[in-house]
């Protein structure tokens, strides 16, 4: 089954203050690059070659000036506009077209790793009509979404949990098979207002089709100014693998 590439990098990064008064905050340096690289990078590690950027409206353009093409970092870009904030399932929404009966890879534009993709692709591949969520031990799961696990198949989520039963957190990397839109149709918005990807993973929980791939190496969310920090000095220390 054909597989591509889904980096969704919208949202006002408001948490970012002043830095993203100007510019999207996937734009931002982590170490040498933009922080959109890093996504983009993976995904073409992993052998990737079809890629769909979706943003805002506001900075759609600096995407555009920036990657181009995507033929400078071995790929084919297509761009989306998230025409306002509608949620991570919404987003991955305008990507139905794009996809045309692939699987889709998501990675969330702000996620900075260490380790390939090519282990968890090749997880995902023994399973081609599951989805599968990107999973990390962390000293604090009850910052994140929390994964209860049977083996590497998915019993339960929970959003920050008082008393988490595991320590892995959902990372910001999910694999779905082609029905993934289908089930994003059905989607009722949560109370702020947005279609939640949390709702289309327990989706596939509820049918027992939803697997887990262990994340080696680091990762972090770079959404704050603490958590962009951190990124840049993992990065800075440790520079990720883009192969």
């Amino acid at each position: 089954m054909e597989t591509r590439g889904v980096v969704l990098a919208g949202g006002k990064g408001t948490r970012l203050g002043e830095l993203t008064k100007v510019t999207n905050k996937h734009l931002l340096p982590v170490g040498p690059y933009p922080m959109v690289y890093h996504p983009l990078k993976k995904l073409v590690g992993a052998g990737i070659r079809d890629v769909l950027l979706v943003s805002g409206t506001e900075h759609m353009g600096d995407f555009v000036e920036l990657l181009g093409s995507g033929g400078s970092y071995g790929c084919s870009l297509t761009y989306r506009v998230q025409d306002e904030a509608g949620g991570i399932a919404q987003a991955l929404g305008l990507a139905e077209l794009f996809c045309h009966g692939a699987r889709a890879v998501v990675i969330l534009g702000d996620n900075i790793f260490q380790a390939s993709l090519r282990p968890i692709l090749e997880i995902a591949n023994q399973r081609p009509n599951d989805a599968f969520i990107g999973i990390k031990q962390v000293p604090d799961p009850g910052r994140y979404g929390v994964a209860e696990l049977d083996g590497d198949r998915v019993l339960s989520i929970e959003e920050k949990p008082a008393k988490p039963k595991s320590d892995f957190a959902v990372v910001g990397i999910y694999i779905y098979p082609p029905d993934v839109f289908q089930v994003i149709k059905t989607l009722k918005p949560s109370a702020r207002g947005e279609l939640e990807i949390t709702d289309v993973n327990n989706h596939y929980l509820r049918q027992g089709r939803l697997g887990s791939a262990v994340l080696d190496g680091y990762w972090t969310d770079a959404g704050t100014l603490d958590s962009l920090d951190y990124a840049n000095q993992l990065v800075r220390d440790q520079p990720p693998s883009f192969d």
